[in-house]
């Protein structure tokens, strides 16, 4: 250190907070304030030390010096501008005790840098550093661990009893007022929690049912458990997020606690570590320990729908079944995939706006939709149309229509199939648009040419069929008319391909906002030619 610094009396000191939630000190996590509060009112009782700068590293772990505020406060320590570090216990300091002891022992005495631990009472200017403290913590740390394994095996017994041990029981239940390891049934959210499974079995996607119950003004789980007092809050999700969400609904679907059996240590933690998560073989599950909310036949139908419903996508050779669909609702230009690949070799695929891939933000913003999404979002609003047109019909049997009725259904669907085929031929030509700028390759611009081109044919026996039709006075069931014929053919429909979005799709806008429109190829059946969706926050 500098001549400078060494002649003055005065301390100019570097006040050091370190915080880590894999430390295990929960209520450490949450006091970089009280941490701040406490060594400042310290110095400033000190005559001879006055305060530099605060050094914060929130969320480091202490077993390494890699900190940037460490590095940091080591920098101005070396070109003399701080020559007194101040923290409120060697562990804030660090967790490594042979790193610890070469800072404290060589590089701080080598510089000439004061070292103050207010909580073990040390000060390097007013007594030898007690070189068998390190020793004594390393003492004191294998007790606590002696302690912690102690606690996690009286934890996995009761788990194994079927005891309820958590902080905070599953949305639906709450612990019992005469015994905090039973869990009972919180009338309220469990008749939410039915209203779920009756959703999803019923045909209804985990978005769509997300959006319901947000339409419908129901707590979410976290924001419900806030409202009755307890003191919850869920790390997974953003800050701003106090709504339902796909992978609020997933987690509900998959929770196997609403059929009264008992699931806990899906999860593991180390003391000083992070929680990670435990393989489904390895889970403690007890059956039978609580009142089920969900019956086992419909528990069991919601099983197998998710895993019918669920299909892996070859990224990396499958075609973009959306290609020349997804417009930018901003700008109206082709959204472009995008693939790459994950650390763990897993393919993961987006779609963004052409204008801004290649001009830039200064022309539109990314408008970024994962491929998944996107194809959950239609499938499942695809599936909301096909049960009403099933609702329709039932009412329409029981209907009678009278020739003339019947004469301008067949007029309004031969004027549609012919819009429709115009559509077609339009398509064709924007799909080869789309290849001259080099938003679709070679390949898909043929496989999607020659989609329109058997679109093309059909429409036409269509418009001929109809035709002929017109000409017949018997009288023929409204349900017969191509379109709605081809929904209730797809009620069973369980995922999409490049022959359904061509047929149903006429195109899908994207906006900023998360909102994505859904334009049909068929409306005057229905009474509506589009369809609104937010998608989930996080999903996006």
């Amino acid at each position: 250190m500098g001549e400078r610094m060494k002649k003055r009396e005065l301390f100019y000191a570097a006040v050091y907070i370190r915080l880590s939630r894999e430390d295990g000190d929960k209520e450490e996590s949450d006091s970089v304030g009280n941490q701040r509060k406490l060594l400042k009112e310290y110095v400033s009782k000190m005559e001879d030390v006055i305060v530099y700068d605060t050094y914060v590293d929130d969320g480091y772990t202490g077993t390494s010096f890699n900190r940037p505020s460490f590095k940091r406060m080591i920098t101005d320590i070396e070109e003399g501008k701080v020559n007194c570090v101040v923290v409120k216990d060697l562990s804030r300091f660090g967790r490594d005790y042979i790193d610890t002891g070469r800072y404290l022992e060589r590089v701080f005495p080598e510089l000439g840098v004061r070292f103050i631990s207010v909580s073990d009472g040390i000060d390097s200017i007013r007594q030898t550093y007690d070189m068998l403290l390190p020793i004594k913590n390393i003492f004191n740390e294998q007790y606590a661990r002696d302690i912690s394994k102690k606690i996690q095996a009286t934890v996995k017994s009761k788990q194994k009893a079927g005891e309820f041990i958590g902080a905070f029981t599953s949305y639906g239940y709450k612990k019992s007022p005469t015994n905090k390891n039973k869990l009972v049934i919180d009338e309220y959210a469990a008749e939410v929690v039915r209203k779920v499974f009756q959703l999803y079995v019923g045909g209804m996607g985990k978005q769509s049912i997300a959006k319901f119950l947000n339409g419908e003004g129901i707590l979410c789980p976290s924001e419900y458990k806030v409202v009755n007092g307890e003191n919850y809050k869920n790390h997974n999700r953003l800050e701003s997020t106090s709504y339902w969400t796909y992978s609020t609904i997933n987690k509900m679907l998959k929770n196997e606690m609403y059929v009264g059996n008992m699931v806990q240590g899906k999860k593991h933690q180390r003391m000083r570590s992070r929680q990670r998560p435990v393989e489904r073989e390895d889970w403690i599950i007890v059956r039978g320990t609580h009142e089920p909310i969900i019956d086992p036949e419909t528990w069991a139908k919601a099983q197998r729908l998710m895993k019918e419903r669920h299909r892996d996508i070859d990224l990396e050779t499958n075609v973009n079944i959306f290609a020349g669909f997804v417009k930018c609702g901003d700008c109206c230009r082709a959204m472009m995939k995008n693939s790459w690949k994950h650390k763990d070799g897993g393919m993961a695929c987006s779609f963004y706006c052409g204008t801004y891939k290649r001009q830039g933000k200064a022309y539109c913003t990314p408008h970024a939709l994962p491929f998944y999404v996107l194809e959950d979002i239609v499938l499942n609003d695809l599936k909301a149309i096909i049960r009403n047109v099933e609702d329709l019909r039932r009412f329409v049997e029981d209907q009678s229509f009278s020739y003339s009725d019947t004469e301008k259904i067949a007029e309004r669907e031969s004027s549609r199939v012919k819009g429709e085929l115009e559509r077609v031929q339009k398509l064709k030509k924007s799909v080869y648009e789309d290849y001259k700028e080099g938003l679709i390759s070679n390949e898909e611009f043929l496989a999607y040419r020659e989609d329109y081109l058997k679109k093309e044919e059909l429409y036409e026996k269509q418009v001929k069929a109809l035709e002929e039709k017109r000409k017949d006075n018997a009288i023929h069931d409204v349900f017969e008319t191509p379109w709605l014929k081809r929904l209730l053919e797809l009620r069973n429909i369980e995922e999409l391909d490049r022959e359904i979005i061509v047929e149903m799709i006429d195109r899908i806008l994207v906006y900023e906002n998360r909102k994505i429109k859904i334009f049909y190829n068929f409306g005057n059946e229905l009474g509506s030619h589009f369809s609104d969706i937010y998608c989930d926050e996080r999903a996006v």
